[in-house]
C-alpha cells in the first residue's frame, strides 16, 4: 500500500474544498449579514499501516487530511444607507423570516422592503416575522417606517408589530442554507429571545475580507501544487518499481 500517494490525494481533495469555500465567500462578499465559511483539517484515521509495523505491541495506523467547514459568526461592519427600511442588529441576534414552504429562516439581513400587499418583507420576498407573525403596513398610510432600537415597528403614530430577534447559545449549529440565510434544524439547538438592539437605516456587511481571501486562494493554490508534485513523484516511483521489477536482466 502506498500509504503517501493516499495522503497526497486526500489532501488534493481537502484544498478542492478549500478552494470552493474560498469562492463561495468571495461571492457572498457584498451579501448583507452574510457569514463566511471557514475551512480547518483534520487528521482522520484511515487504515491500518503493512504488517509489522507497530508501535510497541499495537499495529501502526496511518491518517489522512480531511477537510471540515464551520461558520464564523463574527459581525460584520454596519454600513449607513439612510433607507428607513434596512436596520442592522447589533448583537448575537437574528431576524425571523417566512419561507415559501412556510418554515422559518433566520438571518442577519435587514435589507427590508414593503410588498404590494403591504407586508414587510426580504428582497427575496420572505415575510418578515414579529411576535404576532408578519408585519403588516397600511399602504394608504404616506407616513414613513420607523424601527426603535427595541424592534417595535411603526407607520407614523401607528404601531405596527415588533420585530422578533432569536439568539441561540450556539449559532455554530445553525444549518445556512442559501446566503445568509439559516435554519435552526439541530435538536440541540437552544432559542431564547434576543438582548440585541437594532438601527434603523444601517445595514450589516458580511464579515468576508476580500483581501484576505484572496490570500487565502493564494495558499491553497500552492498547497494543490505541492501535494500535485507529491502524486507525481508517487506515480514516477511505483512505475520506476514496476519496470525495474518486470525486467530482471
Amino acid at each position: 500500500m502506498n500509504v503517501s500517494l493516499f495522503q497526497a490525494a486526500s489532501a488534493l481533495n481537502a484544498n478542492s474544498r478549500w478552494q470552493e469555500v474560498i469562492a463561495e465567500n468571495l461571492a457572498a462578499s457584498s451579501v448583507p449579514g452574510y457569514r463566511k465559511q471557514e475551512l480547518s483539517v483534520a487528521a482522520a484515521q484511515a487504515g491500518l499501516m503493512p504488517a509489522g509495523a507497530t508501535v510497541g505491541n499495537a499495529p501502526l495506523s496511518f491518517t489522512i487530511p480531511k477537510a471540515i467547514t464551520a461558520t464564523s459568526f463574527q459581525p460584520g461592519e454596519l454600513k449607513f444607507t439612510g433607507n428607513k427600511n434596512d436596520a442592522a442588529i447589533e448583537g448575537k441576534g437574528f431576524f425571523e423570516v417566512r419561507l415559501p414552504n412556510g418554515s422559518t429562516a433566520l438571518t442577519r439581513d435587514g435589507e427590508f422592503q414593503v410588498s404590494a400587499q403591504g407586508q414587510l418583507v426580504t428582497k427575496e420576498g420572505y415575510a418578515v416575522l414579529g411576535d404576532s407573525g408578519p408585519i403588516q403596513l397600511d399602504l394608504n398610510n404616506p407616513a414613513p417606517i420607523s424601527i426603535s432600537a427595541d424592534g417595535d415597528v411603526s407607520q407614523g403614530a401607528d404601531a405596527k408589530g415588533k420585530l422578533k430577534l432569536t439568539e441561540f447559545d450556539n449559532p455554530r449549529l445553525l444549518t445556512q442554507i442559501n446566503g445568509a440565510y439559516f435554519v435552526a434544524d439541530n435538536p440541540s439547538l437552544q432559542a431564547h429571545a434576543s438582548t440585541s438592539t437594532l438601527r434603523q437605516g444601517y445595514l450589516e456587511g458580511s464579515n468576508v475580507s476580500v483581501v484576505g481571501e484572496m490570500a487565502n486562494l493564494m495558499a491553497a493554490m500552492r498547497t494543490f501544487e505541492a501535494n500535485q508534485h507529491v502524486v507525481q513523484i508517487q506515480d514516477d516511483r511505483m512505475s520506476k518499481a514496476i519496470s525495474d521489477l518486470g525486467n530482471p536482466g
